[in-house]
């Protein structure tokens, strides 16, 4: 059963015991497939899926409707119903950029790809792509480099890790506060039919798509026509008009995708966006009949903590990780949300100051 039919079943219902525990008349009349209402569950899968679950506790599952659910995703007319997660699930609500490319590019676009995730995760951005070879990995390793957050995206179950090459880097991003993530269940090997539903998650997760180096028939081209569908900017580096891995870069400039030359016009695009998704968290939604109300004077406990140790004179990012107890990543997502609020400014030599102090009366 895919998204689509999943979402039909789950509207229908109130909830999705009341769908296991209805008739098949019942699945019947909410627009099932009458081969699907003859279906049984399978005993053997869900101890599988139990078992994984149990065996630690960075092992997720997060349905739809939950609070660790992305709203990002949420919003998609094909959201999954549930995501398995490995390892730190408050990364699916960070602010995200996507990075996709070709499985086997020149020298150039592996440099290109670990600079602009370095650059952009340094900023506090969490790099989502999709763990396979070429651009994928590179982009995951420029994350890792600045010491920032990436989640990966499966195209098979969360425990059939592919391509097999990556299962160390898989394990480094688990361990540096990232996300390995599947909608598959536990169990599932990779299909070439899966890895096209896979890049709908990729770019829905992010708040734009960045292709680095891309044939014309590069399946990258499909995470940034979805990207497009779904709202999200999408970026693209030129390259050589010799370079075959280029064209197809070019064709998605042609077609209004916005040529970048480094991570920071990349991240001057987006800062409207993120501001837009800071204020959309920070100003809780008001019902018709409700009167609006002040909002109240509180933040996010860290956000605090890292003013708080700002106090009235710059710091670099390397005092303030240290003194908070956070991780790099943690603290330049912080800096990064501070900043687009208008309470952190960014002085030369990666200091940072608050944007204005309040000066105690003699």
């Amino acid at each position: 059963m895919g998204p689509r039919r999943l979402d039909r079943l789950l509207s229908h219902f109130e909830s999705p015991r009341q769908a296991l525990d209805a008739s098949r008349g019942d699945w019947l009349h909410a627009g099932l497939p009458e081969a699907l209402t003859r279906s049984q569950p399978d005993p053997a899968r869900a101890a599988a899926i139990h078992d994984w679950l149990a065996a630690s506790a960075d092992h997720h599952l997060v349905a739809r409707g939950e609070a660790a659910f992305p709203d990002a995703l949420d919003e998609l007319p094909d959201a999954p119903a549930a995501l398995f997660a490995r390892g730190r699930l408050a990364a699916l609500r960070e602010p995200q950029v996507a990075m996709v490319g070709s499985r086997t590019p020149t020298t150039g676009g592996r440099q290109n790809a670990r600079a602009f995730a370095r650059h952009l995760a340094g900023q506090g951005l969490v790099i989502t792509s999709g763990l396979a070879l070429g651009i994928d990995g590179e982009a995951h390793r420029g994350a890792l480099d600045a010491d920032g957050t990436t989640i990966a995206v499966l195209g098979s179950g969360i425990d059939r890790l592919y391509p097999s090459e990556h299962a160390e880097l898989a394990e480094e991003i688990v361990a540096s506060g990232g996300l390995i993530l599947s909608e598959w269940l536990p169990g599932t090997e990779p299909r070439r039919g899966h890895f096209p539903r896979r890049n709908r998650l990729i770019s829905g997760l992010a708040s734009g798509v960045l292709v680095v180096e891309a044939s014309v028939q590069s399946g990258s081209l499909i995470t940034a026509r979805l990207a497009g569908e779904q709202g999200r900017d999408v970026f693209a580096i030129p390259g050589s008009i010799h370079n075959p891995l280029a064209r197809g870069c070019h064709r998605l400039i042609r077609q209004g995708a916005k040529l970048v030359e480094t991570g920071q016009d990349v991240l001057e695009e987006l800062a409207p966006t993120l501001r837009r998704q800071l204020e959309a968290i920070d100003t809780p939604a008001q019902t018709p009949s409700e009167p609006p109300e002040p909002a109240p004077a509180t933040r996010d406990p860290e956000q605090q903590q890292i003013l708080d140790l700002l106090g009235h004179d710059p710091q670099p990012a390397d005092s303030l990780i240290e003194a908070s107890g956070l991780t790099a990543g943690e603290v330049s997502s912080i800096l990064l949300m501070l900043e687009l609020a208008g309470e952190v400014s960014t002085l030369p030599g990666g200091m940072y100051v608050r944007t204005s102090q309040t000066v105690a009366p003699d």
